[in-house]
């Protein structure tokens, strides 16, 4: 039964990591429902984020390899590198100052209810009612950039601004820096490409960070708990990363804001009424 829940763990991160629907939102109420929700099963929420990433490297894998390689002598190599690590320092700076807090009081169903439906109408403000499904074939006054390349070091540093906002459980990382990045002036295909490359050092930052902070909570008996569910992650985000870069080719964001704010409301109904007995 542990590792029936390992997978499913891994499947619903894997699903969610890099859609604007929050991921951690997911686990969250996820491992409430299926009784996976103790401090070990947070670290294990924390590590199987690392499959999620290794997917994303493998999908991008020829420009990171391109990318790497060019560095001593493309300054468009250089320029990619340091927005993403420009990007990523408030991140770091935020986490190692309120990460405790937020994790010791708002990790609850409650608090993603909340965020889920408030992130859904900030995507339904974001799109606008009416905007055209392909934004990059229609350019409007607010698309400034139109490829990863020509991102500026002050484009980088608002778009680490906005994902400080995923902290708060249920907000979504890859759906503050995406959206957040096509208000600032992205495409859509930009927004979406630099969260990914954005996502790998984020990630595996917080994910090691975590991981050492709670390392008196591991054992080498749950090896292959994690190992199932790092697996299954890996492959879901694989097929869900593989699947959003077509989506966003000739579809908004609008259909995942209306799932945000049905979800949230679910929840909270079904909170009230106690229908389900979502753990605090």
């Amino acid at each position: 039964m542990l590792m029936l829940k390992a997978v499913l763990m891994g499947v619903v991160e894997g699903l969610t990591e890099f859609l604007p629907i929050s991921s951690t939102g997911h686990l969250v109420l996820v491992g409430s429902l299926i009784e996976f929700d103790d401090e070990r099963a947070k670290v294990f929420d924390i590590a199987i984020q690392s499959g999620a990433i290794f997917a994303v490297v493998l999908v991008f894998w020829t420009k990171i390899k391109t990318t790497v390689m060019a560095l001593p002598r493309s300054r468009t190599a250089q320029r990619l590198t340091i927005n993403v690590c420009i990007a990523f320092l408030p991140a770091v700076i935020m986490g190692l100052l309120f990460g405790h807090w937020i994790k010791a009081h708002l990790f609850t169903p409650w608090v993603v209810a909340s965020t889920f439906i408030v992130g859904g109408f900030v995507i339904l403000w974001a799109e606008g009612f009416g905007r055209p499904k392909a934004l990059d074939e229609h350019p409007n006054d607010r698309v400034r950039v139109l490829n990863v390349e020509s991102m500026s070091g002050q484009d980088a540093l608002k778009v680490g601004l906005v994902q400080c906002l995923a902290m708060l459980p249920g907000t979504s990382r890859s759906g503050a820096t995406i959206i957040g990045g096509m208000l600032l002036g992205l495409s859509r295909q930009v927004a979406t490409e630099f969260s990914f490359f954005l996502a790998i050092p984020t990630l595996l930052g917080a994910g090691a960070y975590s991981l050492y902070k709670e390392r008196a909570l591991l054992s080498w008996h749950d090896a292959p708990l994690f190992l199932v569910g790092l697996i299954v992650s890996f492959l879901s985000a694989w097929v869900c990363v593989r699947w959003l870069l077509k989506f966003i080719s000739t579809h908004n964001f609008m259909v995942f804001a209306y799932y945000r704010i049905a979800f949230g409301l679910l929840i909270l109904i079904t909170a009230h009424y106690e229908w389900v007995q979502w753990s605090h």
